[in-house]
């Protein structure tokens, strides 16, 4: 499968579940918020929502595997020193920008929210820097 179909399907994919999400649930599909409120661990009246969208995050590349046999060649690959920092920097970025790429640039955009609009803007500008920087200049 060509690349870029995977990559129109996986969106097409993103944006139905949160469409979904977003009627039958009234919630944004954003993961930081999601998460967050299961941490700290409180009994609120959504968790199973929570924990079942927490689930079928860590399921998918699973599932993936068994349904389409994708073994991961091509998958972006780092060790625990590079993975674990990085999960702290972007749980420190969503917790300033109040939200993170999903819910800013998927259901934030969708919504026209204006913040939406900027943190959008500003990661993705981020992105392509560091890109650029860690390709080109280093």
């Amino acid at each position: 499968m060509h690349p870029f179909l995977s990559a129109a399907i996986g969106g097409a994919l993103i944006g139905f579940s949160v469409v979904l999400l977003m009627f039958f649930s009234g919630r944004i599909g954003g993961i930081s918020g999601i998460v967050g409120g299961l941490l700290p661990p409180k009994l609120a009246d959504d968790w199973r929502l929570r924990f079942a969208f927490i689930a079928g995050l860590l399921l998918s590349p699973l599932i993936l595997t068994a349904v389409a046999g994708f073994n991961g060649i091509g998958a972006p690959t780092v060790g625990f020193a590079i993975l674990i920092p990085a999960g702290f920097l972007i749980g420190a970025g969503s917790a300033l920008g109040n939200g993170c790429t999903s819910g800013h640039g998927i259901c934030g955009l969708a919504r026209l929210s204006p913040r939406s609009v900027v943190a959008t803007v500003t990661f993705m500008t981020v992105a392509v820097v560091t890109v650029f920087v860690m390709r080109h200049v280093i």
